[in-house]
């Protein structure tokens, strides 16, 4: 049976076995691979419109502009759907709901861009997409919080980390390698978020209704809310500050294998893919030994935590150093791993910490959907203006050097989390 958190403690206190890991793995695994895939690979080649030498820079903004606009309603719908899910009450539970249809939207959005055509209609069913992705995330995220004691929340962190390293590899690798089309590389990505997020969501627990207190709508007393708490908004701004120079490397980087490191239009794709592997497989390693680190006991988790993840976001600022020393196809799998190693360890340790900071179990989803926006909301972020800085000068040398700047100016923010010194105590006699 899922454990009940209490709503006045620090949370569940019975920990979950490999099997509640597994299917949660899957679950963020299906997830990542719908949304990053598409963004990757799949809508550039749709929003080609030049060559080599002709509106080549016309290609990339309008990528930029249906990736941003595209999932900013998808960024609206995450927290508002995590506010639904907190009040949801049914024998099915509060999260399974959520989590089933923003599965099944995903799917139906995939399907439909994959028939668009023109920057608008592909636009729009790219919305649809990132409203099915937003809403199952959200619900899938609140079970870290409702379901996982402090000790297993840094794994369950990395769980859905390193997911998004591997779903890219997993999409992008079933398209390059088998020479899918854009239409086929869609239905098999609808297809999977359809087993995949439906299944785990009915394999995952969830408490039913009649476990599950109802808030008194007319109580007067006031009940703590993270949105509140200027820690986590300390927490919300940093993570949309690094997420966005993430995204100035992710993002448009087909673009710059073709037009900044010169590589032939036969050979970018392949490329592509041999990025995405090494920026993977240091992403998934640092991801997991970031959660372990944060797991471990410690007299003050917080603090910890806080360090761990300053840490990870100065560190995420290598990677773009690499790329303007020499922006070359060489340096840029070397600024791959760099980045896959500060990106995974960062995201890993910065969910935990949000954790950390959430004030009431009824506003779990509702709190840690937000949490999902500010990382998603810089990812959507980081197109928009990249593709701007790219144009305004013609080249990428202003794209990475912004990059950098994000990442130092997150690794500042996370320390207006303040933390209170823990309190010693005196030894007890066995």
């Amino acid at each position: 049976m899922t454990p009940v958190p209490d709503p006045h403690g620090a949370g569940p206190s019975k920990r979950v076995g490999p099997f509640w890991m597994t299917l949660f793995t899957l679950a963020w695994l299906a997830i990542w691979t719908v949304q990053l895939t598409p963004i990757q690979l799949l809508l550039p080649l749709q929003l080609q419109t030049g060559t080599l030498g002709e509106n080549w820079i016309g290609g990339v903004l309008w990528a930029g502009v249906v990736l941003s606009v595209g999932g900013f309603i998808g960024v609206i719908a995450a927290p508002v759907a995590g506010v639904w899910s907190d009040r949801t009450r049914s024998r099915w539970g509060r999260r399974r709901p959520w989590a089933i249809g923003g599965s099944l939207l995903a799917a139906v959005g995939l399907v439909l861009t994959g028939i668009a055509t023109g920057p608008v209609a592909i636009g729009g069913a790219w919305i649809v997409v990132s409203v099915g992705v937003s809403v199952a995330a959200a619900a899938f995220t609140a079970m870290i919080a409702d379901q996982l004691p402090d000790t297993q929340r840094g794994a369950a962190s990395a769980a859905a980390a390193s997911a998004q390293a591997l779903g890219v590899v997993i999409g992008v690798g079933t398209v390059v390698l088998i020479g899918l089309g854009i239409f086929e590389s869609y239905l098999v990505m609808a297809a999977s978020v359809t087993v995949l997020g439906v299944g785990t969501a009915l394999w995952l627990p969830d408490e039913p209704s009649h476990r599950i207190a109802v808030p008194t709508r007319g109580s007067t007393a006031r009940r703590p809310s993270s949105l509140r708490d200027r820690n986590f908004r300390w927490l919300l701004g940093s993570r949309l500050v690094v997420n966005i120079g993430n995204a100035f490397g992710t993002a448009l980087l087909l673009f710059f294998l073709l037009y900044g490191a010169k590589v032939p239009a036969a050979e970018a794709e392949d490329d592509l893919l041999h990025l995405i592997i090494v920026y993977t497989v240091f992403n998934v390693i640092s991801a997991i030994t970031a959660g372990i680190v944060a797991d471990r006991p410690s007299a003050n988790p917080l603090r910890r935590r806080r360090t761990l993840t300053a840490l990870a976001a100065l560190f995420g600022t290598t990677w773009g150093v690499v790329i303007l020393i020499s922006p070359s196809l060489v340096m840029t799998m070397i600024a791959a791993a760099l980045m896959g190693v500060g990106y995974g360890a960062y995201m890993t340790v910065s969910l935990a910490l949000a954790t950390d900071l959430l004030k009431d179990p009824e506003d779990h989803a509702r709190d840690l959907g937000l949490v999902n926006v500010s990382a998603q909301l810089g990812q959507l972020l980081g197109p928009l203006v990249g593709a701007g800085l790219v144009a305004f000068v013609g080249e990428f040398w202003l794209l990475f050097s912004a990059a950098v700047a994000l990442s130092a100016v997150g690794a500042i923010m996370t320390y207006g989390i303040r933390v209170r010194p823990s309190v010693s105590r005196a030894p007890v006699a066995a």
